[in-house]
């Protein structure tokens, strides 16, 4: 597939910030650094480059704003940097001392295709402290004009700006300068509530100890309030160190994450680049009903630009698309991620336990990985609710697929945790079951398969009846997703505490498990119980005893399952730009064949499997993909599949 329009096709748009090198009052030095950084900018095939606050004369020029020559020479430098934007093909805003019927303001100079586009002044103007911008600057709560006139051409001017992208309605700018995104109630959310996708800050923020932290939760949080892109450029120390000093700490942030952001203290020009997900900002909105209720102060004029089309042929996004995207890549990080999943998942199930008076749970446990993670969420709930563990009857089954490995596994982590242990083999039963509806045992179909799975749950619910107890579902996330289930089987319990834990997560639990909440012999078991590959063990063992049913062999690989699920339920994409993202988060690990297939069955499967959801146990949410019929997944069991598969055959013709 072609790449040479991906930003339009897929929603993304290529966005930089630049700190550039500067010297303060030196008007030409200044442009010329501008103008290079957006030479860079535009072999990078950015489409929109963001600089400082008054990046044209220096923000720290003090009283040399009052000097005619210095704002008049600004003037000059930005009507010249303007139409270079049309060879460049490169929207930029520059800030710029404008002055204005005898009043100065601090703006932001909006330029694309040749033309200034429109002038955006501060509203906010500190001075308090080291700041006396009120020294020389009026607010843009001052102004009494709603345009200025340059070389004869009227320019919209105005605090009340958003830059609608002519070839791409999802793509409306919005524009702050520096203390305006500190105040109790910046600007930039009421250009989001009107509609802005991409905000942007030119700033000039001095360093002192902690600001760094603080700038960046700034910028993460207010894009995360507003559903937004925030590009936050932030001059650097080129700027006078008479009192203060500048870092340069220029930030891209999308939904409250960092996407890029520029090393600190450096003299040299700096671009951060990434590629901003216009398309997932406007389906976040969409979903979100207390956005779309809320009102903006402001009445807004939209101004048209156009926006450069991205020439990039081939190249990968300027953005991390994470292989996991329920795994987060820091080992820090995901400690704290499993700590909090467990946290959940034994407080829910503690509730329903104390909730029905219960102080008995009975649980299926097979030496795989759903099994034991629900085997240590019941332990450590009965450890919550000071109840004994012997409470816990853990029952193994083996029929004709269990090997000796997992069996061990399960008997030796029952024993080793102090739960109630019960073996019961369920050969003769499904035998005779087999007999009973006249099917050969030497026939191993669906049918094989299921009488299994079904004899097991029906041992766990009479036990459970028999014991006046719950019986604990060990299901997953992404079991769910595919239907990976037996109907009435597996499918089935009294509580499903695994039911919001993708597959590709639940191996890091039980290993967090193994390192912060057990030790010893319990760890050296479910260490090994992460290392047995994944399957439901219904198929007879190899001629070794080894596990010959593998289920990524049949069903694909998990790791590319979950991706599909959280791009297309998480994110609302369609199966082409999934598609697109997989490729370029597995290039060199799956061809692309190898993904067009397997999200082929993702879908196929997600469709056809719904009606096992909708009668689906309770179970706690954890994450932010939960498929409960209940809480955030309400779909009919009869959806046709026929327009997601009609989308990805057209991937295939593109191919």
């Amino acid at each position: 597939m072609s790449q040479t329009s991906f930003i339009s096709s897929f929603g993304f748009m290529r966005v930089a910030v630049a700190t550039p090198e500067l010297r303060v009052g030196d008007v030409a030095f200044n442009a010329r650094q501008l103008l290079r950084a957006m030479e860079e900018a535009e072999s990078r095939h950015c489409q929109l480059l963001v600089f400082p606050e008054l990046s044209l004369t220096a923000y720290t020029c003090g009283d040399l704003f009052f000097q005619p020559l210095l704002i008049d020479k600004a003037r000059e430098a930005v009507l010249e940097l303007a139409r270079h934007t049309e060879t460049l093909n490169l929207a930029t805003v520059v800030g710029a001392p404008v002055c204005l019927n005898g009043r100065l303001f601090n703006c932001a100079v909006f330029m694309a295709g040749g033309e200034i586009r429109g002038i955006v002044p501060k509203t906010y103007l500190p001075n308090t402290q080291e700041f006396y911008e009120e020294r020389w600057f009026s607010s843009a709560m001052d102004r009494r004009e709603s345009e200025v006139v340059w070389e004869g051409i009227r320019i919209p001017f105005g605090e009340d700006l958003l830059f609608s992208a002519e070839n791409d309605p999802r793509c409306l700018v919005g524009v702050e300068i520096c203390e305006d995104a500190w105040v109790a109630n910046p600007p930039s959310g009421s250009m989001a509530v009107d509609g802005a996708t991409v905000l942007l800050n030119l700033s000039a923020s001095p360093e002192i100890l902690g600001k760094e932290a603080y700038r960046r939760a700034l910028v993460e949080a207010q894009s995360a309030r507003c559903l937004a892109a925030y590009a936050y450029a932030s001059a650097g120390p080129g700027e006078s160190s008479t009192d203060l000093v500048f870092s340069g700490h220029s930030l891209i942030a999308e939904n409250g994450t960092i996407l890029a952001e520029t090393a600190r203290f450096e003299f040299a020009t700096q671009l951060a680049v990434a590629d901003i997900d216009v398309e997932r900002l406007v389906n976040e909105r969409v979903k979100n009903n207390s956005f779309a209720a809320s009102r903006s102060e402001v009445s807004f004029r939209r101004v048209p630009f156009p926006l450069p089309e991205n020439r990039q042929e081939g190249e990968p996004l300027a953005r991390r698309i994470s292989r996991t995207p329920f795994v987060p890549a820091d080992d820090r990080e995901r400690s704290q991620r499993c700590r909090e999943i467990f946290a959940l998942q034994t407080t829910a199930l503690a509730k329903r336990l104390r909730h029905t008076s219960s102080s008995r749970a009975v649980i299926g446990i097979s030496g795989g990985l759903d099994s034991t993670l629900a085997l240590l969420v019941a332990v450590k709930a009965f450890d919550k609710l000071e109840l004994d563990r012997k409470g816990i009857l853990a029952v193994t089954m083996p029929g004709f697929g269990t090997t000796r490995r997992t069996r061990n596994n399960a008997e030796k982590l029952a024993e080793l945790l102090g739960v109630d242990l019960r073996v019961i083999a369920i050969d003769k039963a499904v035998r005779q079951h087999f007999a009973d509806i006249g099917h050969q045992e030497s026939v191993h179909d669906i049918t094989f398969e299921n009488a299994q799975a079904r004899e097991r749950t029906q041992i766990l619910m009479d036990l459970a009846n028999q014991g006046g107890g719950l019986v604990i579902g060990t299901g997953d996330l992404s079991e769910l997703a595919l239907g990976w289930c037996t109907y009435n089987a597996d499918h089935m319990s009294m509580y499903g505490v695994n039911s919001g834990v993708p597959k590709t997560l639940v191996r890091y639990l039980v290993d967090w498990c193994a390192e912060a909440e057990f030790s010893g012999d319990i760890s050296r078991v479910l260490r090994d119980v992460c290392e047995t590959p994944v399957s439901p063990e219904l198929l007879p063992p190899d001629e070794n005893g080894d596990i010959r049913q593998i289920t990524e062999d049949q069903v694909g690989p998990y790791i590319l399952h979950d991706f599909f699920l959280y791009n297309m339920i998480r994110l609302q994409y369609g199966p082409r730009k999934i598609f697109f993202l997989a490729r370029q988060a597995f290039a060199g690990e799956f061809p692309p064949d190898e993904i067009l297939r397997w999200l082929q069955t993702f879908i196929r499967r997600f469709f056809s499997q719904q009606f096992k959801r909708s009668c689906l146990p309770d179970g706690p949410k954890v994450g932010s993909v939960v498929l409960s019929p209940r809480g955030d997944w309400r779909m009919p069991s009869d959806a046709s599949v026929a327009l997601w598969l009609s989308e990805l055959e057209e991937v295939t013709l593109e191919r």
